[in-house]
């Protein structure tokens, strides 16, 4: 590293300022982790500096502009779900005009949730999202348990199988008239992730440039689709005949537990609104522009979501739906002839952006976590020339190619469908909570309490009827969860660890430290 002298390990000055770094390193304070630094920032940095990044510090700086994270939010949350299979909502309401109705009703909640969530990110102005929000309110058990679920399962996993959908539409137009061989895909996967790892390690302003750039396609696919809908409607041709409202909403199904499945259905769509949050330390001027990216992006993908099921409608049918591989891509070659291609293609630049998005916000999760004690203090260092978190980056690209050896990994993200409602309801409750014990806090923005009281209520609904439609994932779920537990106490709760143990942890980071070349945050 140019930036950093060079050492002759046998002097005896060095050999002193080993020790007591080794000393620091093994004080019972640290942890098997190292420091938890409650205050979610590094203790010596002064305001001026955390936001500027004062001369001779390292940190991450604040480069995501308004525009960035509207593409963070619009791009994470726009994946290959709306092109491929929009189908979970339709198969439950039953009828067009049920299905658009809970589309819209999905897009408003999601609405309301991001509002709440701009109150908790300008009043706890910290990385990590739920994380960080649970860790503030309920301690840190919970808050390991929630960074120990997304770091063992739902950020790896979700981000492989983007990826891998990806890596299927880019080589669907080899295999025109045969499936895509598991392997090649699963190969094509594993190095769009580590291409853009790559993009993430090397700069933060490459990362958000490919994110604004691969959200302005997939918006521009989804524009297409809604303008041949729109023409098809002007036709009125045969099939908008069950877009009329005498017959939109027949055959609806108002079950209890299928609406709810429906809103499921619909909300996994949405997912990702809260994303923006996991980077509040990286925005420029967050109390303004956190709010602002919130209330621009999700009017947006609201729009966007119910439109463009309104286009698919005007072509196919519910049934065809339902029996579609891929709904964009055969409303495409229905109404676009010899430029079909063209879906499949945005398809998969769409998965591109998302993984990317996936990328950037799961490694400062992962750089919080360990800046609070909960994961190696290696995690939370960063490199002085790149000024990205090196070592979180690449953590997170080896979690998310384990998962190239799985094959059933859907199955495990249903057992945690519950637990993310449980989180952000948590998260929400905690920010009233904050509201009557610390009425003094600064909070820029304030919403009106009905809509947290409002989204809570929502968020339970939608966890008893998951435990009720399946009780046995949740079930699971609840005991890979509680293995958490163990791991927790042993490696946080536990401070007056053997000196041997202690000295072999300090060994092994300061030799991962010298690969990468890295440092604390300071």
């Amino acid at each position: 590293m140019s930036s950093l002298k060079k050492r002759n390990s046998n002097s005896s000055a060095d050999r002193e300022e080993d020790k007591q770094v080794t000393e620091k390193m093994l004080s019972p304070s640290g942890g098997e982790y190292g420091n938890s630094n409650r205050t979610g920032a590094p203790e010596n940095i002064d305001k001026d500096q955390m936001t500027a990044g004062g001369e001779g510090t390292v940190v991450l700086q604040r480069t995501i502009t308004l525009l960035n994270g509207v593409a963070i939010i619009v791009g994470t949350i726009i994946g290959s779900g709306i092109f491929v299979t929009p189908t979970g909502v339709v198969k439950e309401a039953g009828s067009i005009g049920l299905s658009l109705v809970i589309w819209t009703v999905c897009g408003v909640f999601s609405t309301i949730g991001a509002l709440c969530y701009a109150e908790l990110g300008t009043t706890i102005s910290k990385s990590g999202g739920d994380y960080a929000y649970i860790l503030e309110v309920y301690g840190s058990l919970p808050a390991f348990l929630k960074l120990w679920i997304e770091l063992l399962i739902i950020r790896p996993s979700s981000q492989y199988i983007v990826a891998y959908v990806f890596a299927t539409y880019l080589l669907k137009p080899i295999f025109p008239d045969c499936p895509v061989p598991e392997s090649g895909a699963k190969v094509v996967a594993c190095l769009c992730i580590l291409l853009l790892t790559f993009i993430n390690c090397y700069s933060v302003k490459a990362a958000t440039r490919v994110q604004d750039a691969f959200a302005a396609a997939k918006l521009l696919a989804l524009a297409l689709i809604i303008i041949v809908g729109f023409v098809e409607i002007g036709k009125g041709g045969s099939a908008t005949t069950g877009l009329l409202p005498e017959n939109s909403f027949k055959g609806s199904n108002y079950d209890f537990g299928n609406i709810g499945l429906a809103l499921y259905s619909g909300l996994f769509a949405y997912g990702g609104w809260n994303y923006l949050n996991f980077v509040t330390e990286e925005m420029i001027e967050p109390y303004k522009n956190l709010p602002r990216a919130i209330i621009i992006s999700l009017p947006i993908v609201t729009i966007v979501y119910v439109l463009t099921n309104l286009a698919y409608f005007t072509t196919l049918t519910p049934d065809e739906m339902l029996n579609s591989e891929a709904v964009a891509v055969d409303f495409g070659n229905f109404h676009l002839g010899p430029m079909a291609w063209i879906i499949p293609v945005f398809v998969g630049l769409s998965c591109f952006g998302s993984v990317n998005g996936s990328l950037f916000t799961s490694s400062r999760l992962f750089f919080v976590g360990s800046r609070e004690g909960h994961l190696p203090s290696l995690l939370s260092m960063i490199h002085p020339t790149l000024l990205t978190p090196l070592p979180s980056l690449i953590f997170t690209c080896l979690m998310t190619l384990l998962y190239a050896f799985s094959n059933d990994i859907f199955s495990v993200i249903n057992f945690f469908s519950f637990f993310n409602w449980l989180c952000i309801a948590m998260a929400i409750i905690g920010m009233m909570w904050l509201r009557y014990k610390k009425p003094e806090l600064d909070r820029p923005i304030k919403v009106n309490i009905l809509l947290p009281v409002s989204f809570v209520l929502a968020c339970m609904f939608l966890i008893v009827v998951s435990i009720w439609k399946t009780p046995m994932e949740c079930a699971i779920g609840f005991g890979i969860i509680a293995t958490g537990v163990p791991v927790y106490l042993i490696g946080v709760w536990w401070q007056s660890k053997p000196k041997w143990l202690l000295q072999a942890i300090f060994l092994t980071t300061a030799t991962f430290q010298k690969l990468m070349e890295v440092v604390p945050q300071s």
